[in-house]
């Protein structure tokens, strides 16, 4: 096989789930935008966590290469400009979601809380449904394409990865809700 240059090396062989993605995130805070990092792992959960991480964190999942029973992932660290372009744009705020939410109609719209199963569990808007980011890909039929989708999370980042998930698969009335949670002033709900 021909030689990939790159410029940072990570060696987790031998680490299970979350070491390798920890040992990344900290060496990518030495890496410089555009600069290659190869990540050398043994865990075979590391192939679906180290490009999950890639994207959540706004860097460039290259791809994995198995060698000897060594994986070695590839990722370029994206410079800012880069980042805020993947930041998806139809937005409103949480006044604004407020607003809606006095005529709330689900036969127009529905909210999608994007947390984890236990963050929702813990509060969450009532009006809210929960289909959490890592399961946005199989659950979204769920969805009609013709409501209003508002989806939400924490802090719009997780939502925004959602929204424009939906968005690539055709859905066009998508809003994401930023700040979220963090800062939602709302009615909430707890399933405990």
């Amino acid at each position: 096989m021909e030689y990939l240059k790159t410029d940072h090396q990570v060696d987790a062989k031998g680490l299970a789930c979350p070491m390798p993605i920890v040992k990344t995130k900290k060496a990518m805070n030495n890496v410089k935008a555009g600069e290659i990092i190869e990540i050398l792992a043994t865990d075979q959960g590391s192939k679906s966590d180290i490009q999950a991480w890639a994207k959540s964190a706004g860097h460039q999942y290259l791809g994995t290469i198995e060698e000897d029973n060594v994986l070695k992932h590839y990722l370029r660290k994206t410079t800012e400009v880069e980042k805020e372009e993947m930041i998806f744009s139809r937005t409103i705020d949480n006044d604004e979601l407020t607003k809606k939410l006095v005529d709330y109609h689900t036969d127009q719209s529905i909210l999608v809380d994007v947390r984890e199963q236990a963050e929702y569990a813990f509060g969450h808007i009532p009006q809210a449904v929960s289909i959490p980011l890592g399961e946005i890909d199989n659950r979204m039929d769920q969805l009609d394409k013709d409501k209003t989708i508002y989806v939400i999370c924490r802090t719009g980042t997780r939502s925004g990865m959602a929204a424009q998930k939906l968005i690539d698969s055709g859905y066009e009335h998508v809003i994401n809700v930023k700040p979220g949670m963090s800062q939602w002033q709302g009615d909430i709900r707890s399933e405990l």
